[in-house]
Parts: structure tokens; C-alpha cells; sequence
């Protein structure tokens, strides 16, 4: 395993610090002064140059990409422009609720797309698949900031069953999750159909059925089994999307996570927040798709072998 585990974690660490150098001089490079946006543009010229030579961005660009290098070494994220608190700590408070919307769409979209991708596979052809797989066309079709502002005006405002906005409740997290987790469901859907599809094609579930087990018993115990590498996959590519995906839901649905968080930094110019932010999710979607090839090893003893 150490001989799968070392390269991935190579590989994740050079992604990284490619994501870290790439945000660092992208933000760098948007128009827009964070000393104007905290001063305002009535502030005296004396006033802007010492609170840029407090916050650090009087001195040369590569002055400051090592000094914010050096941070991260030393697990200093640094301090909110805007806030004037750690960045670490306000990154802390907003987690929680990404993570909570995150799993609530994850867990729809399974329950959601594994039952209807099995039955489109058992109906091969037929009226139901047809019907899962244009549903599935319409889930993927539909992007989030269309489909969140139509659910909060028939669920919300017509029929008055769920919150507009915010973090209240479990009720408040059906909405959101419905909007980050339809797009999710919507693809997995059709990825375990095609999975499911080319497994009951193979030798082994055809001796099954010749053994007189029941349809259900050879779907769930043979092809479904068989079939999730390719699931898999798709899951741990999207787990880490879904992350990108909450900065449009949560900011549609005044969610307070990281997305909210960052969306609100870039405005304000904070560029510690926007740093970080972007490097957290980075972080997530690399340290998911290095769980998802170490889960391959683990499903299929193939791949250790290879």
C-alpha cells in the first residue's frame, strides 16, 4: 500500500502548492484595492499608505508570496483584512455548515440515483428508462442558480413549508441540499445505469441467474457489487466539486459556509479569506480524490497488484 499511498501524496502535494501560487497571483492581478474597499474613496492618501504598510502590501509581490509561503509552512493563514481576526478562526466557524450541506446533497443524490439507475438498467429500453434517464437530462441541464430561486418561490413564498434563507433548522437545509445534491443525482444516475448495464452483460451474473437466483438477489449481491468502481469515481470527483458548487448555493440561500465566506471576501478585496478559502477547497478536492484511488485498492485487489 505504501508504494500507492507515497506518489498520490507527492502528486497532491505538488497540485497544492501549484493551486496556492496560481490564486496568490491571480488575486493579485484583479482590479481592486482592499485599502480603498476598507478606507473607502473619501480617505486621505496618508491614511491609505499606512494602512497599507500595516496590512504588508506596500513591499514587492515576491516579498509577499514568500511571506505568505512562510505562513503556510507554519500553518498561519493569516489575518482577515476585513474582520481583523484570524483567518483560521472565521474558516473554522463557516466549516460546519458547508460540511452539513455537502453531506445532506451527497446523501440525496445516493438515495436518489442508485435506486433509479437500477431500475432504468432492469428496464433497459423501456418506459422507466426512458422516463429516469430524461429526468436524469433535466437534473443536469438545470443549473443551481436557476433552479435555488425557483424552489424558494414555489416552496417558500407560495406555499410557506421551508425557510427563504439561512441556517435554521433541518427544514432550512432541505431546499439547498435539493439544489447542490440535483445535479450530483442527476449524473450518477446515468453513470450507474451504463455500470449496471455492462455488468449484467458478463458471464458470472449469467451462471447466477442459471443457479435459479432471483432477479433482485443477482442485482444487488453481483452486477450493483461489481459495478461501483466506476461509481466510485465519479463520486470522488464530484464530492470535491460539490464544495465549488456550495459557493453558488450557499450564497443564493444566505447559507453561512465557506462559499458565503468566500464570496464576501472577494468583494471586500480580503485577500487573506480568498486565499485561504480557495486553498481549503482545493485541499478537499485533492485529499477525495486520494481517498478515492486508495478506496480503488481497496475494492478491487487488482489494482494493488497492478
Amino acid at each position: 500500500m505504501m508504494r500507492l499511498i507515497l506518489p498520490r501524496i507527492g502528486s497532491a502535494l505538488l497540485v497544492v502548492f501549484g493551486v496556492c501560487t496560481l490564486v496568490f497571483l491571480l488575486i493579485h492581478l484583479v482590479p481592486g484595492d482592499p485599502v480603498e474597499a476598507m478606507l473607502g474613496e473619501s480617505a486621505r492618501p496618508a491614511d491609505r499608505q499606512a494602512l497599507r504598510a500595516a496590512l504588508g502590501l506596500d513591499r514587492p509581490l515576491g516579498e509577499q508570496y514568500l511571506r505568505y509561503l512562510g505562513g503556510l509552512v507554519r500553518l498561519d493563514l493569516g489575518q482577515s483584512f476585513q474582520f481583523q481576526r484570524p483567518v483560521a478562526d472565521l474558516l473554522a466557524e463557516r466549516i460546519p455548515a458547508t460540511l452539513e450541506l455537502a453531506g445532506a446533497a451527497l446523501a440525496l443524490a445516493l438515495v436518489v440515483a442508485v435506486p433509479l439507475g437500477v431500475l432504468a438498467a432492469r428496464n433497459q429500453g423501456g418506459a422507466l428508462d426512458s422516463g429516469a434517464m430524461g429526468l436524469s437530462l433535466l437534473g443536469i441541464s438545470i443549473p443551481n442558480f436557476w433552479l435555488g430561486p425557483l424552489l424558494i418561490l414555489v416552496f417558500s413564498l407560495w406555499l410557506g413549508w421551508t425557510p427563504v434563507s439561512g441556517r435554521d433548522g433541518p427544514v432550512s437545509l432541505i431546499l439547498p441540499a435539493i439544489t447542490l445534491g440535483s445535479g450530483l443525482a442527476a449524473v450518477l444516475a446515468r453513470m450507474v445505469r451504463g455500470s449496471v448495464l455492462e455488468v449484467l452483460g458478463e458471464d458470472y451474473v449469467r451462471t447466477a441467474r442459471a443457479k435459479g437466483l432471483s432477479e433482485a438477489t443477482v442485482v444487488r449481491r453481483h452486477a450493483l457489487r461489481n459495478a461501483w468502481l466506476p461509481v466510485l469515481t465519479l463520486i470522488g470527483l464530484q464530492l470535491g466539486g460539490l464544495l465549488g458548487g456550495a459557493v453558488i448555493t450557499e450564497t443564493v440561500f444566505a447559507w453561512p459556509g465557506i462559499g458565503s465566506l468566500l464570496v464576501e471576501a472577494i468583494q471586500n478585496r480580503d485577500y487573506p479569506v480568498v486565499q485561504a478559502g480557495v486553498l481549503l477547497i482545493s485541499l478537499a478536492y485533492v485529499l477525495v480524490n486520494t481517498l478515492t484511488d486508495l478506496v480503488y485498492a481497496w475494492v478491487d485487489p487488482r489494482i494493488r497488484l497492478a
